[in-house]
Order: structure tokens, then C-alpha cells, then sequence
């Protein structure tokens, strides 16, 4: 095969064929991985999503190697490896939708008490009582990209009130976002906290048990992030208290093991970290593919650049 070579998760066929004079693999992230001859010519490679460890080890054996396209939004389990003069890109936008409708789900599942509902149903039990709705409540969202934007989308028919918060203070069109250091400040009047932020140095252990201690009684909060933003055995503290309540769609560590404190913890709803793997995820990662490989060919520089061929970050 002549012209550049792309290692895809999929058949061309699904991203609408390649760029002429382009040839491509196929490695879905299960079974066995491409033989040498051809890791040895590939210059681009579209990491299987949710395959990221089987794919680690094969970057040191792709000498060709130019882009890593990553299907995730996050990719702090990745980056690490990625070879010196290789540029890394992220799945930004890929995957708000899905993870937004998780956690508006995750929230109003937490508030409305769904999980007790699914217990009595279970028990043939009626069990009736008061329960806080989302209106008139108070929402932090901790992380204002396009995640964190797509979850504001969402929840303006909730008839709530939205407190945006990011690394930097803006404005964004419905209002301003607040800067990280303005936390301390904000968490005693919000009602729910949503965490979409990306896991970076700044943001490991973010929510520590100074910032839990800053939550209102009685809030709610919601992790949609990494687990890792979450001081596990502080967040564990406070809902055996019965003071907080969370919903984790990721938990730290994750899998979360058998016989972890957090799975008998009051309080709390869990979902294996399925926010992003919906029937809305698909159809976009094959369109982000088809412009990566077209910008690629074109000799453009790619989208969502995360780590540039310089080591420089594209955040």
C-alpha cells in the first residue's frame, strides 16, 4: 500500500472512505494488535475508544507516527505515552451531549430519589414522601467547556439558577464564569455541584475535603469528570455524616473494587463511567475522524490539539 497509513478503530467505509492515495488498518482494541509491518507504517492512529491501555503499549512501535486522535474528551491516561514530536488531539465535543444528558439524569435521579424508587418497586413496597425538585435550586458547574456549557444547555428548562466556574474568568453568552479562585466563595449557595473539568494537575484532588467542608448542607454533589478530581475518602467522610449526597459516574479508584467503602456509602448513586458511550457518541467521533484525516491530508494542523509535536499543550 503507498501514501500515508491510518490505524483506525473501525472500517474506512464508517468515516466516509479515505483521502486518495491513503491506506489503512483496522484494530478495534480487541484481540490480538497489528503485526509490525503495520505499526511500521502508520501516521495516524484513532485510539479504539474505552481501549486506551491495549493501545499504550503499540506508540513506541509506530517510528512513523505524526497525530494520536484520542475518542476520549479526557485524556490524562494517555498523554504520558505519547512520543516525543507526536501531536496528541482530544475528542472535544464528541462527547457533550451524552455525558450532558448523564448528568442532568445522574442530578434529577439524586434529587427526585429514583434509586429508592427502584428499591420499593422491587419490594412491591408504596412508599410516598418528599422529595426536592430541581427548580428554584442552585447549580455550580465546576469546569465551563464545551461539557460543562453542554450541561448548562440542558438544564436552562429546569427553571434553575446556573453558576459557571473555569480556570479563568470570562464571560460566556448566559452570563459570567467565575475563576477557580472564587470557589471557596461560591460553594456554600449552591445546591448541586456538576464537575466537568478535565483531570490536570490543577484540578487532581480538587474537591478535597476543604472544599466538601464549603458545600451547603444537604447538597448534591455530581461527577461526571475523572475520579481522580475527587478526594475519595473525604467525599466518603461527609456522606457517611448524611450531610452530602453524590452521584459518580467515575470514581477513583475505577473500577471501583468490590468491597469499597464507596459502594456501601449512604447517599450515593453510582454508573460505571458510561457518560460519554451512548448511540450520540458514534456518529460524531466518525465525523471528527473524517475532518482530522481530511485536515491531515491537506496539510492543515489538526483540531483539538492537546499536545503539540513541540511538547507544548493546545488547552
Amino acid at each position: 500500500m503507498s501514501g500515508p497509513r491510518v490505524l483506525l478503530p473501525y472500517p474506512p467505509g464508517e468515516v466516509g472512505g479515505l483521502p486518495e492515495g491513503w491506506s489503512a488498518a483496522v484494530w478495534d482494541g480487541t484481540g490480538g494488535p497489528p503485526g509490525a509491518e503495520v505499526l511500521g507504517t502508520v501516521e495516524f492512529f484513532v485510539v479504539p475508544y474505552t481501549f486506551t491501555a491495549a493501545a499504550r503499549p503499540l506508540l513506541a512501535r509506530m517510528p512513523r507516527l505524526r497525530v494520536v486522535q484520542s475518542l476520549s474528551a479526557g485524556v490524562d491516561d494517555l498523554a504520558p505515552h505519547v512520543p516525543a514530536g507526536v501531536t496528541l488531539c482530544n475528542a472535544r465535543g464528541v462527547h457533550d451531549a451524552s455525558t450532558a444528558e448523564l448528568a442532568v439524569a445522574l442530578t434529577l435521579a439524586s434529587l427526585r430519589g429514583i434509586p429508592g424508587f427502584v428499591v420499593d418497586q422491587q419490594a412491591q413496597r408504596w412508599s410516598g414522601g418528599f422529595r426536592p425538585a430541581l427548580a428554584g435550586r442552585t447549580v455550580l458547574i465546576v469546569g465551563h467547556g464545551s461539557i460543562g456549557a453542554a450541561v448548562e444547555a440542558r438544564l436552562a428548562a429546569f427553571e434553575c439558577d446556573i453558576v459557571r466556574v473555569a480556570r479563568t474568568a470570562r464571560e460566556s453568552p448566559n452570563g459570567p464564569v467565575h475563576a477557580f479562585g472564587e470557589l471557596p466563595g461560591l460553594l456554600g449557595a449552591a445546591d448541586v455541584v456538576v464537575l466537568t473539568v478535565p483531570l490536570v494537575p490543577e484540578t487532581r484532588g480538587l474537591v478535597d475535603a476543604g472544599f466538601l467542608s464549603r458545600m451547603k448542607d444537604d447538597a448534591l454533589l455530581v461527577n461526571v469528570a475523572r475520579g481522580a478530581v475527587v478526594d475519595t475518602g473525604a467525599l466518603v467522610r461527609e456522606l457517611r455524616s448524611g450531610r452530602l449526597s453524590a452521584a459518580l459516574d467515575v470514581t477513583d479508584p475505577e473500577p471501583l473494587p468490590a468491597g469499597h467503602p464507596l459502594w456501601s456509602a449512604p447517599n450515593v448513586l453510582i454508573s460505571p463511567h458510561v457518560g460519554g458511550n451512548s448511540s450520540a457518541f458514534r456518529p460524531r467521533a466518525r465525523e471528527l475522524v473524517r475532518s482530522q484525516l481530511e485536515r491531515f491530508t491537506a496539510g492543515l494542523p489538526p483540531a483539538n490539539v492537546v499536545l503539540g509535536p513541540e511538547g507544548s499543550t493546545g488547552r
